[in-house]
């Protein structure tokens, strides 16, 4: 929350600093400021009659304005919105109105959780109540809680505001820019203060993630279904404030899955993907199990199981390499060294 007494005693400097965005809105007043060290009250108490006149309010009214000011600029940028400590699941029932088997899930920022279960069991619709921070109001009459709280019905009713960003398997651009214009784009609208430096970072981590390089003067609209959503993970990861990222289906996108995922618990995002990927369902620090409707059970992932995963690694690097080769009409008898290695491992 602002508050107008510690604008009045700020000085310019610290205002600016920590509201870069308040620099234009001193610069449209007719406040002469001459001092940046000196607080706004000890600014407004010096002004002279003549100055006075020519400023017309006082510095109460000044600090009203600025403060305005701040708090548009806040919700425009989503910057109220962008602190979920733990995001919270409360039971609800699932297909048959059987209550579902737990009381409350608390997601931590950082953590990710898989969701898996069989084709129509329900997992989009877990992703949906999240999505609109249900509040028992959905068919499955979950409750959703952001830091213990009842989230503000902005976050569902309010298309401007971001809590969630959601990464489905089709990623379709409409717009004919080329790659370093779109992210340009965005970086404008958020009013990052580096820019080139946060849209270098993004396009290099997307080509990292795709599985076929794209360059910067690649249109949006040419780039594959891999390269798209490589360059959204990038792009939702580094520049989004969407403290949640919702992600279907990641194994479909041809990109490295891992590095994805350790790029978006990186920035400190809440993740949940729905999967059917045992290597992805096992990256998670908890998987939540989806049947009928419902959550049947909520399993913490093992040691045990995160040894499991290395050889499922070592399998599906075998599948991987024997895609690639098959693509560009390489001999395979490579692939059949690496199983031999793996059968005797």
């Amino acid at each position: 929350m602002i508050k107008k007494e510690e604008l009045k005693n700020s000085t310019v400097n610290e205002i600016i600093e920590e509201y870069p965005y308040t620099e234009s809105f001193f610069d449209g007043q007719k406040l002469a400021v001459d001092d940046g060290d000196k607080s706004l009250r000890e600014i407004f108490a010096d002004l002279t009659v003549e100055e006075m006149e020519d400023v017309v309010f006082d510095v109460d009214q000044f600090a009203d304005s600025l403060a305005s000011h701040i708090r548009n600029m806040q919700e425009f940028l989503g910057e109220n919105d962008s602190v979920v400590g733990t995001l919270s699941i409360l039971a609800g029932k699932d297909k048959d109105g059987e209550l579902e088997n737990y009381d409350k899930l608390d997601i931590k920022s950082g953590e990710i959780i898989s969701i898996v279960g069989p084709t129509g069991s329900g997992k989009s619709r877990l992703l949906a109540d999240i999505e609109w921070t249900a509040q028992g109001d959905t068919p499955t009459e979950r409750k959703i809680l952001i830091n213990d709280e009842v989230p503000d019905k902005k976050w569902r009713f309010t298309g401007g505001k971001k809590l969630v960003a959601q990464l489905s398997q089709n990623m379709n651009f409409v717009m004919d820019l080329s790659v370093i214009e779109f992210l340009n784009l965005h970086a404008e609208s958020r009013l990052i203060d580096n820019q080139e430096e946060v849209v270098e970072r993004i396009f290099t981590e997307a080509n990292q993630l795709a599985g076929e390089q794209f360059s910067r003067d690649a249109q949006i609209t040419s780039l594959s279904g891999g390269q798209s959503r490589a360059l959204m993970i990038a792009d939702t990861a580094i520049l989004s404030s969407s403290p949640i990222i919702l992600i279907d289906e990641i194994e479909n996108a041809g990109i490295n899955r891992e590095k994805a995922l350790e790029l978006l618990v990186g920035e400190e995002k809440v993740v949940l993907m729905a999967t059917h990927d045992p290597i992805l369902a096992l990256m998670g620090d908890k998987r939540i199990i989806i049947n009928n409707g419902g959550i049947k059970d909520i399993i913490k992932t093992t040691a045990e199981e995160k040894e499991l995963m290395k050889e499922l690694k070592v399998l599906d690097k075998v599948m991987t390499d024997l895609r690639e080769d098959l693509r560009y009409g390489k001999n395979l008898s490579r692939i059949s060294d690496e199983l031999a290695a793996v059968k005797t491992a």
